[in-house]
């Protein structure tokens, strides 16, 4: 069995129902269910054996020793974060209350458990922990690519929280042996993704015929991942990575924001037309974030060189298939934007 930290968000939910595709070794998904955690998300799991949902926040340390008590996972996959960037400007200290303490009662909890292991197990045991490009700060135009070693510089309270840590991780392998592994990813997007980032926000308002905003001049660049992509690469460095060693895991497709509000409103304009204009007529600028990050692009060289991982989607082929998942499954947005989901986590709490 595997432990996911985080199952019920976009990259986390989409990691188990992948997961679950790929293999018959069991789940337990652990989520404390903030907004962020939709369990409609896993609806298409209610029934199936190999899942098993426990609504705990990873800052409970009781809750964890229990979980890794009953269930013995081989490994751990930690996505759970708060990763919003603008929530982390207004509310800092909620990112560093699960960004930081939570990782580091996470990690000292799995640490405890694997102290107690046989030595198989303690060998064959994998921590992995899910961080992001954007530890490494901000890149001008022309600027090499972040690789494994570029230097940490977070830009914002969420990068900063999440930089943090990357540096608990690597200091629990290298104080205690945890075997941890960590990977940094670039935006990632497709199914299920809350609709306040860019994509899922852009097709969003633009089927409600609302403005769409784009930041500033829309020139910030970021290196763009579909999630699926991002879940064969986590399965490819959790069965053949190297204890104590990152990978980047970028998707190779480096578009400027206003790039993608274009081409989310041509691929609507193609699959769900307006009557008389084009969805680029909705666009608007707004003013521009804090701090806001000019440039990321990810460096993927060394999982495709050592681990043989890269991906399958092209940024085209993958829009495409997150714009009609967007028309296909309308009251899934509906049930987010209406706070219905919601109620599924009310309902989880008082049968907990």
């Amino acid at each position: 069995m595997i432990l996911v930290t985080g199952g019920a968000g976009f990259i986390g939910a989409n990691f188990v129902l992948d997961w679950l595709q790929h293999s018959e070794e069991a789940v337990i998904n652990v989520d404390k269910l903030t907004y962020a955690g939709n369990l409609c998300t896993l609806k298409s799991l209610q029934g199936n054996s190999l899942h098993c949902f426990a609504q705990v926040d990873i800052n409970d340390r009781c809750a964890l020793d229990a979980l890794f008590l009953r269930y013995e996972p081989r490994a751990v996959i930690h996505f759970a974060a708060e990763s919003h960037v603008d929530r982390s400007i207004h509310s800092p200290e909620v990112f560093i209350q699960t960004n930081v303490m939570g990782t580091f009662t996470l990690l000292d909890a799995a640490r405890a458990y694997w102290d107690r292991l046989d030595d198989d197990a303690r060998t064959a045991f994998r921590f992995l922990h899910i961080s992001t490009d954007e530890v490494f700060g901000s890149l001008l135009p022309g600027d090499p690519h972040f690789c494994e070693i570029t230097p940490y510089a977070p830009n914002s309270p969420y990068s900063a929280t999440k930089a943090a840590s990357d540096h608990l991780v690597r200091a629990y392998h290298y104080t205690y042996g945890l075997p941890v592994l960590t990977v940094h990813c670039s935006n990632n997007y497709g199914p299920y993704h809350f609709p306040e980032k860019l994509i899922p926000l852009t097709i969003v308002k633009a089927l409600e015929s609302e403005s769409i905003p784009v930041y500033g001049n829309g020139q910030n660049t970021r290196d763009w991942l579909y999630v699926y992509d991002h879940c064969s690469a986590i399965r490819k460095v959790l069965s053949h990575g190297k204890p104590g060693q990152t990978y980047n895991i970028g998707g190779q497709n480096e578009k400027k924001n206003i790039e993608v509000v274009q081409t989310v409103c041509d691929l609507l304009d193609l699959l769900n037309p307006r009557p008389s204009s084009s969805y680029r007529d909705l666009i608007v600028s707004v003013s521009d974030r804090l701090g806001h990050d000019q440039r990321y692009a990810v460096n993927s060289s060394k999982i495709k060189t050592e681990l043989s991982w890269e991906p399958a989607e092209t940024f085209e082929t993958g829009l495409r298939k997150t714009v009609q998942w967007y028309l296909d499954n309308k009251n899934w947005v509906k049930e987010v934007q209406s706070g219905e989901y919601q109620k599924q986590v009310k309902l989880k709490s008082r049968l907990s």
